[in-house]
Formats: structure tokens, C-alpha cells, sequence
């Protein structure tokens, strides 16, 4: 009897491994665990790569996906497949990811970090060297980035963001928006041209 058991979920497993993450999703929105669970094995490391460039900080990163997961679970169902499952769960991430900083920014001993990565290269003063006075005047400059896009209207700070944490292309940011790809150009227009003012 518990062989058989031990079949039946090995076989359970192999199909799902092997369906499409449309036929996954279909499953799961019948309340199909297992079907859930493949999606999760799937998309989890993309997920959390997503959060942490994003947050980069490790356990954020893992706060926004526990949390990405468990509103994909509950509004799985709303999901109408215009998308793909990996852009949907993506937009989620996204959004958690964006949220985790936003709270940050209102409390300042926990703000923002800009980091070295590439992620900022546009907007980043060469690296600094030894000389306290190179280290205080690029601090400053970096600071000054975080208040310019703290003070972008909001749908102008969103797009610059996701374009600065995922290095997307303008479709894909257009698609984690939520917005058209002519509405995106504008808006990571507008916002660039914003920022290098603030920035001099």
C-alpha cells in the first residue's frame, strides 16, 4: 500500500514537472497543490533574484518573495493569461520589492541602500579612492540621488526604479508597469531628464 502510495506521487511529480506553466496554473486554480508547488520550484530562484536586486539585502529579498508567493497563492485565480506566469509573478515580486523600500525611506535608519552594482553606473561618480574628501563628496552625490527619486512623481519613480534594479528592456518594464511601451519611453524620459537636473 505505501509503495503504491510512493508511486502515485512520483508520478504525480513527473507529470507536473514536464506540463506547461499554463497547464500548471490551470491545475492550481482547481486547488491542485502539487501543480502550485512545480511553479514555486520553477520561478522561486528568479524570484529571488528579482527581490534582491532590488532590495540588495538578503533577507528582505526573502521576506519579498515568502510574500510575492502568498499573494500569487491568493489571487491565483485572477490571473487571466494575457501574460506569462514568470511576468505576472515577476510584477508581484516587483511591487513587494518596492514597497520594502518605500518603507525604508520613511524611516532613515533603515533607508535606501545604493550600492556599486552596475544597477546605478548611470548615475554614479567614479569609484572613490582613499581621499576622505573624494569618499564625503560622493556620499553626497549618492545621497542626492535618493532624495531626486524620492521626489519623482510617483509613476515616474516606478518606472526608474524597476529600469535601475533590473536593467529591463522597455517592454519588459512596460509590461511590470502595467502600462503601454510609448507611455514607459515618456516617462524614463521625464524622469532621467529630472534627475540629471537635480544631480547638475
Amino acid at each position: 500500500m505505501n509503495i503504491c502510495s510512493s508511486q502515485d506521487e512520483i508520478s504525480v511529480k513527473l507529470l507536473a514537472a514536464t506540463a506547461t506553466d499554463e497547464a500548471l496554473v490551470g491545475a492550481a486554480k482547481l486547488g491542485d497543490r502539487p501543480a502550485f508547488s512545480e511553479l514555486w520550484e520553477r520561478h522561486s530562484s528568479t524570484a529571488f533574484k528579482v527581490a534582491y536586486r532590488i532590495t540588495r539585502n538578503r533577507d528582505d529579498a526573502e521576506d519579498v518573495v515568502q510574500d510575492a508567493w502568498m499573494k500569487a497563492y491568493v489571487h491565483l485565480k485572477t490571473f487571466d493569461g494575457r501574460a506569462k506566469f514568470s511576468t505576472w509573478l515577476t510584477r508581484i515580486v516587483v511591487n513587494s520589492a518596492l514597497m520594502i523600500l518605500r518603507r525604508k525611506r520613511a524611516h532613515p535608519e533603515t533607508s535606501m541602500e545604493v550600492t556599486d552594482g552596475e544597477t546605478w553606473q548611470h548615475w554614479e561618480v567614479a569609484d572613490p579612492t582613499k581621499d576622505v574628501e573624494e569618499l564625503y563628496v560622493r556620499h553626497e552625490r549618492l545621497e542626492r540621488l535618493r532624495r531626486a527619486i524620492c521626489r519623482l512623481q510617483p509613476n515616474l519613480r516606478n518606472v526608474i526604479e524597476i529600469h535601475q534594479s533590473n536593467d529591463n528592456s522597455v517592454k519588459e518594464i512596460a509590461d511590470l508597469a502595467g502600462i503601454s511601451v510609448t507611455a514607459t519611453k515618456s516617462r524614463l524620459l521625464r524622469a532621467r531628464t529630472i534627475l540629471r537636473r537635480a544631480l547638475g
